[in-house]
């Protein structure tokens, strides 16, 4: 990487900190471009530069999420033999990652906030696509492993990704044991429907 990819990557990156605390701290609709220029020492010119607007810088932060997401997810799911046990695993890591991460409420102000750009949109529909994409890959290796019965991949992919994100919503005023027990419970009643039966011997 040449000295000035290097100087833009680390600008980059220290704008996209700066914010990230505030974004933390006072919530999307709080945080103006005007606070991380303060934040950061960065002209509004530099901060549009980078990111375009504050929509997409704070999209730039939750791919970040994402990112940190699938890397632990990748490391926890060897501890799970099977796709059965992987769903709950899953499970348990959205719930906790919820309760936990700095971002989670401001991102619901984001999310809740109807105007946005064509672009944001199309960068919101990819993200969400990542999503359902994971989801019909975990569940068909349920099918190739014969853990459940061959069926419509893309329509559960799509029940389970709308069960989780209801109970993101659900889960915020719950302590942790309770979220952790309605999501494992979300987890039973959606398995309950295509696990195979056990075949009498």
């Amino acid at each position: 990487m040449n000295k000035k990819k290097q100087q833009t990557e680390q600008t980059k990156k220290k704008i996209a900190d700066a914010a990230r605390a505030l974004f933390a701290q006072k919530g999307y609709k709080a945080t103006s471009i005007e606070d991380i220029v303060k934040a950061t020492g960065c002209s509004a010119g530099n901060i549009y530069y980078h990111f375009k607007n504050k929509e997409g810088l704070f999209l730039y932060l939750l791919e970040e999420w994402n990112t940190e997401w699938d890397k632990t997810w990748l490391d926890k799911q060897t501890l799970y033999p099977t796709t059965i046990d992987k769903l709950y695993g899953m499970a348990e890591h959205l719930a906790l990652d919820q309760l936990n991460h700095p971002l989670t409420k401001a991102a619901d102000e984001f999310f809740n906030n109807s105007e946005k750009a064509p672009d944001v949109e199309e960068r919101i529909h990819e993200m969400v696509k990542g999503y359902l994409d994971f989801n019909r890959q975990l569940l068909q290796r349920g099918i190739d492993n014969h853990e459940f019965e061959t069926t419509n991949v893309t329509g559960l992919a799509i029940i389970l990704d709308s069960l989780m994100l209801g109970l993101n919503q659900h889960s915020r005023r719950m302590e942790r044991e309770e979220a952790l027990k309605a999501y494992r419970l979300a987890m039973d009643v959606f398995l309950h429907g295509i696990i195979k039966p056990t075949r009498t011997r």
